[in-house]
């Protein structure tokens, strides 16, 4: 068990909060406001590694390890936890190309998504199919060398914005053994998007549905055999969890400073707010919690890159402790600025904003439950 980062994951760390701070944060407030999609900014951070973080270097990537993502997911979240987030799916369909996919397939995709050239998208949930992933139907059928599909997917993070669709697909019957993983050209014919949709936070990059018609995909896109799709997409939950649960640490951990600021400097009654004891109280269990969950989140990882056989209970486990108290804090955190935290100016609303969907992404805090009491009832005695 790791308590202490090492001088390597130190700079790593160090590197991310640096692009975050001077990269990021200046423009947060601007691309939320404008529903502006940051791609030349994220090209950047991609210079320096972070486009491909856990691809193989053999490809372009950074070659890294999940715990290692953490750290820097985290870092950018405190420059905007939104923008982090996106990162980290494009890393999460990147991933999938790179575990699953023939040497031909890696090697003509990740070289350009570990620069962030091309952009990669995770399409698995559908209008009626959101935590029964399995029960997904968006259909294709085999037709020669390609799939014919049609169906729809929804809130797809980067829609419309990015130029590969890693989607989940039904090539045979019902269940988890009838899913397939295509990677599909988002200019392929048939494939189509719906409009920006209107959200409560998470306005810097798009979510769209994606609707395929008769869209022809070549059969040599699929990663891996037929029926491997779903066991495909639930390995890439696992650091996905990961990955959102650290974008909630960032973004808590700013608004935590921001509130900690504000009390040294707001008074009331002859005092200033970090003078009253009971502020005091709720500043340090802010802080108690943050680290608890951060304690937690690093050990997931190392189980995770240990291929641990609790890996995915204890993702589970990180996921939903991790975004609950991120979303806590920053709540917290907009309650201490009192009416000043509501308006836009000082950042936090932002914040509370673009952490509530972390709850909800990456299997929802209910299923995380789910899946813990499943491995606790499983391995009862």
């Amino acid at each position: 068990m790791q308590f202490a980062l090492n001088e390597d994951q130190i700079a790593i760390r160090d590197m991310a909060l640096v692009f975050a701070a001077e990269k990021i944060a200046p423009q947060a407030l601007r691309w939320d406001e404008e529903k502006h999609f940051p791609v030349d900014v994220m090209r950047e951070a991609a210079t320096l590694g972070m486009g491909g973080i856990y691809i193989r270097d053999d490809v372009g990537g950074s070659a890294m390890t999940r715990f290692d993502a953490a750290l820097i997911f985290e870092a950018l979240a405190t420059g905007c936890p939104t923008t982090s987030a996106f990162i980290s799916i494009h890393n999460m369909a990147s991933w999938m190309i790179d575990a699953y996919g023939s040497d031909t397939q890696r090697h003509t995709w990740l070289p350009k998504l570990c620069t962030m050239e091309l952009i990669a998208s995770y399409c698995l949930t559908e209008p009626g199919a959101g935590s029964d992933a399995a029960a997904l139907r968006t259909r294709a059928v085999r037709d020669g060398d390609h799939y014919v599909l049609n169906g729809q997917k929804q809130f797809i993070s980067g829609a419309g914005g990015t130029d590969l669709l890693v989607a989940m697909v039904r090539t045979g019957g019902d269940g988890p053994g009838g899913i397939s993983t295509l990677v599909i050209d988002g200019e392929t014919p048939g494939v189509s998007f719906g409009a920006n949709e209107r959200k409560m936070g998470w306005n810097a990059q798009p979510t769209r549905a994606v609707m395929f018609e008769n869209a022809r995909v070549p059969v040599a896109n699929r990663l891996s055999e037929e029926g491997a799709g779903f066991k495909i997409a639930m390995a890439g939950l696992d650091g996905g969890r990961l990955n959102i649960t650290a974008c909630s640490l960032g973004g808590a951990q700013v608004a935590l400073e921001k509130a900690r600021s504000y009390m040294k400097e707001r008074k009331a009654f002859g005092k200033r707010l970090d003078e009253f004891q009971a502020l005091q109280f709720r500043l340090a269990d802010m802080a108690i919690e943050l680290e608890a969950a951060r304690t937690f989140l690093w050990r997931a990882a190392a189980a995770l890159d240990r291929k641990d056989p609790d890996a995915t209970m204890l993702c589970a486990m990180a996921k939903r402790f991790g975004t609950d108290v991120g979303f806590e804090v920053a709540n917290h955190a907009l309650q201490l600025h009192g009416g000043y935290g509501y308006l836009s100016e000082y950042g936090i609303e932002k914040i509370v904003r673009d952490l509530r969907v972390h709850q909800i992404l990456e299997g929802t805090n209910e299923i995380m439950r789910l899946i813990v009491a499943r491995k606790l009832i499983e391995g009862a005695p």
